[in-house]
């Protein structure tokens, strides 16, 4: 064989394969953002749980996940059930974090994550997302005795947040921070920044209001605590899924407007948010936000930014 047919044999070949290789990617592709068609196959949902996200989503250990958005969850599992005329589904848990819980989303390992995620565009690039269902305030937790009681009297202090969240950001970009010189210490999830508040390590954990309420409440002494200073950002907080599949997105949205319709959502948050709840048996205490009820009554995914241009 020629030096010059060999060249075209091996270009042609190597496009043969770059064209195969684009098909099986597509395709693959296709069959991870058909989540309906994964589940109804599979006969299973994974669920994208946190630990310690307050009263929407957290733990009791040995695999027992709860929580307001974790029981909503499985409550839109059993819907999708429904509408697949499924006689069965298996629901699974699989714990996240706030660094990894959009690549599992994205990977086809989570098919829905329900936990305490803000809905904002940079987001939005990566994953899709359901009906706002918590519109969350950003708020500083300190010790009751701390003498802290507004952004300006965190200088000099060192300020915990959660790895892979927004909160210290969102505390820099405060027009009231500005010139304000902090140290910054990160815990690896929310019960983690807590505890780096809770032994002293930390001045303050800023984080969701509900998510401070909730460790807050929690914790051995929750007198010793208090949620403190300016709203540092109003931010929506939904479920996330893939992008690009917007079967499964009607399903999800379907689901959470019904139980937004009939009460159901009302009921829950009642239970998690007003009730005595495990494992403490005590409650958080946070009435529904005007902004959350709002919310319900016009359901919509818009992202936080547009919150921000409402001001």
């Amino acid at each position: 064989m020629s030096q010059t047919r060999f060249a075209f044999t091996t270009r042609r070949t190597a496009l043969a394969l770059a064209v195969f290789s684009a098909v099986l990617g597509t395709a693959a592709q296709a069959e991870t953002t058909d989540t309906l068609k994964k589940i109804k196959d599979s006969g299973t949902i994974t669920l994208g749980v946190r630990e310690s996200s307050g009263a929407l989503a957290y733990t009791l250990g040995n695999g027992k996940y709860v929580g307001f958005h974790t029981e909503m969850a499985e409550r839109v599992a059993q819907d999708i059930r429904k509408k697949l005329g499924m006689s069965s589904i298996t629901v699974k848990y699989q714990p996240v974090t706030s660094q990894n819980r959009i690549p599992l989303v994205q990977n086809g390992t989570v098919d829905l994550e329900c936990g305490s995620t803000t809905n904002n565009r940079a987001r939005e690039k990566d994953v899709a997302f359901a009906v706002t269902t918590y519109v969350e305030e950003v708020r500083i937790a300190v010790k009751a005795n701390s003498g802290i009681n507004s952004i300006k009297d965190l200088a000099g202090k060192t300020v915990a947040t959660t790895t892979g969240t927004t909160s210290v950001q969102t505390l820099r970009k405060h027009e009231r921070a500005t010139g304000l010189d902090f140290k910054e210490l990160y815990g690896k999830d929310h019960a983690d920044s807590f505890l780096l508040l809770e032994s002293g390590r930390a001045d303050a954990f800023v984080m969701d209001g509900q998510i401070l309420a909730g460790n807050i409440s929690k914790s051995k002494n929750p007198k010793d605590f208090k949620i403190v200073g300016e709203v540092l950002s109003v931010e929506p907080i939904a479920c996330m899924l893939r992008k690009d599949d917007p079967a499964f997105k009607t399903a999800v949205d379907d689901s959470i407007k019904a139980m937004m319709k009939n009460g159901e959502l009302a009921k829950l948050y009642d239970k998690w948010f007003m009730q005595p709840i495990p494992p403490a048996n005590v409650a958080v205490g946070l009435p529904m936000s005007q902004a959350t009820k709002e919310a319900w009554a016009h359901p919509n995914d818009k992202p936080m930014e547009d919150y921000a241009a409402k001001k």
